[in-house]
């Protein structure tokens, strides 16, 4: 799909870098916010016996996911692509699944949100190799900072699936 792109943009990119990069941010960001609605929704619908420190573990991962969203769609713009406009749009454009269960063990919430950011570290890998390919070391770099903070979550939910 082909995104729009503004004249006079402040890149230096090549027209054809941009839109890939473009279209990358946009898959990425509907990612994201797919994951940071999951991840609220069970943080919301949490329970059994420790549900004081998973409601605590998935608010605190909840905030880091929800903070990368408007450096996404920032970065998206300072390109001078468009960005996602709606929750139709991010439902359109999300590779992540979701959860729309009434009821959901613990363990299974857990599981499936350390899957989701490991598939998410995954699709920021990937991003960063066009961006390599585009030699946008500045996208690039935001990239290495969430796929840090995306490892880190994956691993926190992993250890406490250890407990489970």
């Amino acid at each position: 799909m082909k995104r729009a792109t503004s004249p006079g943009t402040a890149s230096s990119l090549s027209a054809e870098g941009i839109e890939e990069i473009g279209r990358t941010l946009y898959a990425l960001l509907a990612d994201v916010f797919a994951l940071y609605l999951k991840t609220k929704n069970f943080h919301w619908h949490m329970s059994g016996p420790h549900f004081r420190d998973y409601h605590l573990l998935l608010d605190e991962q909840g905030e880091q996911i929800f903070a990368m969203t408007d450096d996404i769609a920032e970065r998206a713009r300072k390109l001078g692509t468009t960005t996602i406009r709606s929750i139709s749009d991010i439902a359109q454009h999300q590779r992540l699944e979701d959860n729309n269960k009434a009821q959901v063990a613990p363990r299974a919430m857990l599981t499936e949100l350390c899957s989701d950011n490991a598939r998410l570290t995954g699709f920021m890998r990937e991003a960063h190799d066009i961006c390599d390919e585009h030699k946008d070391v500045a996208t690039a770099s935001l990239l290495e900072n969430w796929i840090d903070e995306t490892e880190r979550r994956t691993w926190f939910l992993a250890e406490t699936l250890k407990a489970v």
